[in-house]
């Protein structure tokens, strides 16, 4: 797949990726079949990138305790290439907080 140079969506999309810590990993190509997988080492982090059985490309952090299940970072494909970001933040549910305050005309 080949993308002009002068294409504005994919200029955008490729400033939006830099800006919100995702990080180009490889071609999507470099996985071409059900089952394959990728691993590579991001910031010092061992990264498995997999093509699951339904098609989907996933990634993950491998744990480096012993029997620690991989966590699954969130990743993308875009224009044939794979993304991944490792954010802490995107990877955890925040809850609300609620505080509990008295008015000051009570």
């Amino acid at each position: 797949m080949t993308v002009p140079p002068d294409d504005r969506t994919f200029r955008r999309e490729m400033a939006t990726a830099y800006r919100s810590g995702w990080h180009f990993i490889d071609l999507v190509t470099a996985i071409p079949h059900r089952g394959d997988s990728l691993m590579v080492t991001l910031f010092g982090e061992p990264i498995l990138v997999a093509r699951e059985e339904d098609e989907d490309v996933r990634a993950y952090r491998c744990l480096r305790k012993p029997r620690g299940a991989p966590q699954p970072v969130r990743c993308a494909v875009r224009y044939g290439m794979v993304f991944v970001n490792l954010d802490q933040r995107d990877h955890q549910l925040i809850e609300p907080q609620t505080s509990t305050a008295t008015p000051r005309s009570a």
